[in-house]
Parts: C-alpha cells; sequence; structure tokens
C-alpha cells in the first residue's frame, strides 16, 4: 500500500506542474500573440504616418504651385496696369495740348468773326488764302503734330 500511496502522491504533482506548464504555455502563446499584434499596429501606425506625410509632401508642392501662378500673374497684371498708366499719361498731355490748340483756333475764329467790318467783305474768308494770317490751317505752329511719348514721365 505504500507503494501504491507514493504513486497517488506522485501523480497529483505531475498533473500540477502539467497544468503549470500548460499554463506557462498558454501565457506565453497569448504574449508572443499580444506581441504580434502590437507589431502590426505598430506597423499600420507607421503607415498610416508615412501616407499622412505623403500627402502633406503633395500639399506643399500643389501650393507652391499655386503660389507661383498667383506671383506671375501678378506681375503681368502689374505690368499691365504701368503699362495703361504710362498711355493714360500720354494720352492727357495730348488732350492739354490739344485743349490749347483748340482754344488758340477758337481765339481765331472769334478774332475773325469780331473783326469781319474791318477788312470788309467776309466772302473774302471763304477762300483760302495761302500762307496767310487769316488762313489759320496754314499757320506752322498749328500743323505740328501732337508729339507725347512714355519718356517724358519718370516715375
Amino acid at each position: 500500500m505504500a507503494s501504491s500511496s507514493g504513486t497517488s502522491s506522485g501523480s497529483p504533482l505531475i498533473q500540477n506542474s502539467g497544468s503549470e506548464e500548460d499554463l506557462q504555455a498558454l501565457m506565453d502563446q497569448r504574449k508572443r500573440k499580444r506581441m504580434i499584434s502590437n507589431r502590426e499596429s505598430a506597423r499600420r501606425s507607421r503607415m498610416r504616418k508615412q501616407k499622412h506625410l505623403d500627402d502633406l509632401t503633395a500639399q506643399v508642392s500643389q501650393l507652391r504651385k499655386e503660389n507661383h501662378q498667383i506671383i506671375t500673374s501678378i506681375n503681368i497684371t502689374t505690368q499691365r496696369y504701368l503699362n495703361v498708366e504710362a498711355d493714360n499719361s500720354i494720352l492727357r498731355v495730348q488732350i492739354s495740348e490739344l485743349s490749347k490748340r483748340l482754344e488758340s483756333l477758337n481765339d481765331i475764329i472769334g478774332f475773325l468773326n469780331s473783326n469781319n467790318g474791318v477788312f470788309g467783305d467776309s466772302s473774302a474768308f471763304n477762300e483760302p488764302a495761302p500762307d496767310s494770317f487769316l488762313n489759320p490751317w496754314s499757320m506752322p505752329y498749328l500743323n505740328q503734330p501732337v508729339m507725347a511719348s512714355a519718356e517724358m514721365f519718370h516715375y
């Protein structure tokens, strides 16, 4: 009986150590599973981070391209504005010159109309007299072209 009691007492020790080994194996398996899951999660996180970085890099590139296009557009518009301003300055000078000529011509017409009786018959004014004071179109200063250019104006 002694031997049977020894066998019976040894059997629960083997069962305990077996269940401890099974428990340890189960814990190791869970640990490996968790480690694999963590690695996979870290890999996905790195991939998301890399995709976000790639998206931001593409966005920076796109914004730089748009910025360059806007700057080019601003430069073209500024140049057009400066050209229009120069043209307007020329036109203002021409308006001034033409206004002065018109005023002179109106003065001459007024003079001719007021002196109608001095020169006698007004029909003489209807015929052009070559190189005459009475023919305002033959006066050399009135036949000059209006000259104005952008070089006259310095900004």
